[in-house]
């Protein structure tokens, strides 16, 4: 048994190089994912060393915290339905298993593992990797989860992982909470012989695992769209996506593929999309192991089926000081309730049941209400307008279902939601059915840094009885690989070319861009990939901080010091009427960044806590906030929280035919770095225009009522102004 600490970035003697090219594969990308594709994968992809199951989050870490301590399973409860399957593949093809599903309790998840290989016959060993969380005696056995730290959780980096595939050469390793793209960048350490001051191969092997740790994300899976003709195959290719693997090199060429000629896509758009993902600053992308800079990475297509993806350089500070901690916190009582109205004024009859379960609970809790958040699914579930709103312009339903998601100090009050909810049965309005209703308590992960010297980990291994095996003994040499610069590219994917998007034409930003959301903790962060890389810089001068803020002020609605009147005030032409406006415009603006990533021709929206508190607490149904990127061009119809959701337009409005002359010049009352505000743009438009002043505009409109303006002249002449039209 080895005891490292996380603060040794070189421990014991250097790997050398064992390969020169390591396959990797994905699994897994989520606890919920699915074996069988894991299995196909192993079967249609030959030469495979390792297989990734990365199936570990922050909300099933949680979820994994209450089980331990309620005496249940703290590592995946499914971890020998995986096992069973794919461990008679992996032992004959001499493939390793990595995987985090021992969650908070990585030595049961050992046991069990064991128990189920001696059943099958097979003779294996599994290592585990885990952080200790008190090493007060030496003479004693340090444990994983310890009641002074509350089950306190650190991402770790590869250092564990590597120390373990090199002491124990296991067939199957089993992590506590590892740092997703770690586990891919262990074995390419460990196999490549690469220094952990190879800053730019760990960059690289960074990047490969950041892209694969989503499984079949990167390869079409949640990326087709029927309605985005950029984007939408058959059904049958959706069927058929392939889980990805990667090739990478001793000299951290990175070639990523699927299985060949398999469904899905594996594209640009797909990688691109992946990159983004939860990333924050493209610029500053930190794990455990080395600081990214994500910012001029590219795609080059190799085939269908196989992509390069290169360009990651370690930051300007490229080793991370300190480490990420969650810590389980109290962070109440999660009670709801839904029920379904329908036919004729079943919006209004979901009000009054809103109502009354309101009132009634007053009755026995005075101002518990308020901890209630209430929504209709199939109107307004994803959009969350807060209450006293006005509804006018939203569609006739003839269903809608009621939800009421309330988060509570104590059960007693929680308890006391569900049942005042379950009497809508004989006290509510008419036609109410399908009521259901749930009760849990909520752990919230508390993020917070350490230093390295702090945390400490453990490896050890186990073994089957090798006389219980009855397989073939299996080699671990494998045939030669596909080298990383193989060529291919006339049989790339057929993709549509975008063309520029035109001026002078109305149309949705959708048909101009795409893009895709992901949560870290209470941030929200967002792409947007425009279909044609010369989009990219009219998009940049348009979407700034205060765009984003008008495109998002119903999800910032619950943020601290806003409220409902920010989110109903009319955007009017008068400023002394809109001063608290103003305020609140300029203060939700602190919490938008707007990042330009030039390698791909993309922009990363990254917005502060407007998740309702995260992933673990939220009542949001969509808690992830992953259906914000779903594009709906009906009349007022969108989903809430980011940008590309809304009802958008982009147009040109010449005021005046003429160029403009001197704008950059032009004294622009109430503009705050460099963006007016919305309320005075009409004003200032119309001042202009009865003046004479001759100036092109391009508008962006945002629903209900914000519009962007951009120059539209020849010349560059300075930022776009937000404006407003009533």
């Amino acid at each position: 048994m080895d005891l490292g600490s996380a603060h040794e970035a070189e421990f014991g003697k250097k790997s050398w190089r064992r390969r020169d090219v390591v396959r990797i594969g994905c699994g897994a990308g989520f606890a919920g994912d699915r074996p069988n594709a894991a299995l196909r994968l192993l079967q249609q992809v030959p030469d495979m060393h390792y297989l990734v199951l990365e199936c570990l989050a922050e909300r099933t870490l949680s979820t994994r915290y209450e089980a331990f301590v309620a005496g249940g399973k703290g590592y995946d409860p499914r971890i020998s339905e995986w096992m069973r399957l794919l461990l008679p593949e992996t032992a004959k093809r001499g493939v390793c298993l990595i995987t985090n599903m021992g969650a908070v309790d990585p030595l049961g998840a050992q046991e069990e593992v064991l128990k189920l290989a001696a059943e099958l016959g097979h003779s294996i060993t599994v290592a585990v990797a885990y952080e200790v969380l008190d090493t007060h005696s030496v003479n004693s056995e340090p444990t994983y989860f310890e009641d002074e730290v509350g089950g306190c959780s650190t991402y770790l980096g590869a250092a564990p992982l590597v120390q373990a595939l090199e002491t124990s050469k296991p067939d199957v390793l089993i992590t506590s909470r590892v740092a997703d793209a770690s586990l891919f960048l262990a074995p390419m350490i460990y196999e490549l012989g690469w220094k952990w001051e190879d800053w730019e191969c760990l960059a690289q092997g960074t990047l490969a695992g950041h892209l694969l740790e989503c499984g079949c994300q990167l390869t079409g899976g949640y990326f087709m769209h029927p309605a985005d003709p950029q984007r939408s195959f058959s059904l049958g290719q959706l069927l058929q996506t392939s889980l990805p693997y990667a090739d990478v090199a001793w000299d951290g060429a990175v070639t990523l593929g699927k299985i060949e000629s398999s469904g899905g896509e594996l594209s640009i758009a797909t990688c691109t999309q992946q990159l983004l993902y939860e990333i924050g600053d493209p610029a500053g992308y930190i794990t455990p192991d080395v600081v990214v800079n994500f910012s001029h990475v590219s795609f080059e297509p190799l085939s269908a089926d196989r992509i390069i993806a290169k360009g990651a350089q370690p930051a300007a500070q490229s080793a991370p000081k300190e480490l990420l901690r969650l810590v389980p916190k109290h962070c109440g009582w999660k009670g709801w309730g839904e029920v379904s109205y329908g036919g004729r004024s079943c919006v209004e009859r979901a009000a009054a049941a809103d109502y009354l379960v309101r009132a009634w609970l007053e009755e026995t809790y005075s101002g518990v209400s308020s901890c209630i958040l209430s929504y209709h699914v199939g109107l307004d579930s994803l959009q969350i307008f807060p209450p006293g709103v006005p509804t006018s312009g939203r569609p006739v339903m003839n269903e809608v279902r009621l939800r009421m998601d309330g988060l509570f100090e104590s059960q007693k009050q929680a308890s006391k939601f569900i049942q005042e909810f379950e009497a809508l049965y004989t006290n509510g309005p008419a036609g109410g059915g399908g009521i259901r209703t749930g009760l849990n308590h909520e752990i919230l992960l508390h993020k917070s840094l350490i230093s390295r010297e702090q945390v400490q980990w453990k490896t050890s291994a186990c073994h089957t009885d090798p006389r219980s095996s009855n397989l073939p003994s299996s080699s671990k040499t494998p045939s030669k690989l596909p080298g990383v610069s193989a060529t291919g590219r006339s049989s790339c994917p057929h993709q549509l070319q975008a063309s520029p998007a035109p001026s002078a034409v109305k149309l949705p930003l959708y048909q101009v861009a795409h893009g895709r959301t992901g949560d870290k903790g209470n941030q929200l962060n967002v792409s947007i990939i425009p279909h044609c890389r010369a989009d990219v810089a009219r998009l940049q001068r348009i979407i700034t901080p205060s765009w984003v803020v008008l495109a998002m002020k119903h999800l910032l609605v619950n943020h601290s010091g806003t409220s409902v009147d920010f989110v109903k005030a009319p955007m009017s032409n008068n400023l002394q009427e809109n001063e608290d406006v103003t305020r609140l415009l300029l203060l939700m603006e602190s919490l938008v960044e707007v990042y330009e990533v030039p390698g791909v021709a993309a922009l990363n929206v990254v917005v502060k806590d407007v998740l309702d508190g995260g992933v673990t607490c939220s009542r949001r149904l969509d808690r992830h906030e992953n259906s914000c990127m779903a594009f709906d061009a009906a009349p007022f119809r969108c989903i809430h929280g980011t940008i590309l959701q809304h009802r958008v337009f982009i147009e040109v409005r010449n005021i005046v035919r003429n160029r403009l002359n001197g704008f950059n010049n032009v004294g622009w009352h109430g503009c705050y770095q460099g963006v007016w505000h919305p309320f005075a743009a009409t004003k200032r438009a119309a001042l202009l225009a009865k003046s004479g002043t001759a100036f092109d505009l391009v508008a962006l409109h945002v629903w209900p009522h914000a519009c962007l303006v951009l120059d539209a002249v020849q010349e560059p002449v300075g930022l776009a102004r937000a404006v407003s039209r009533c």
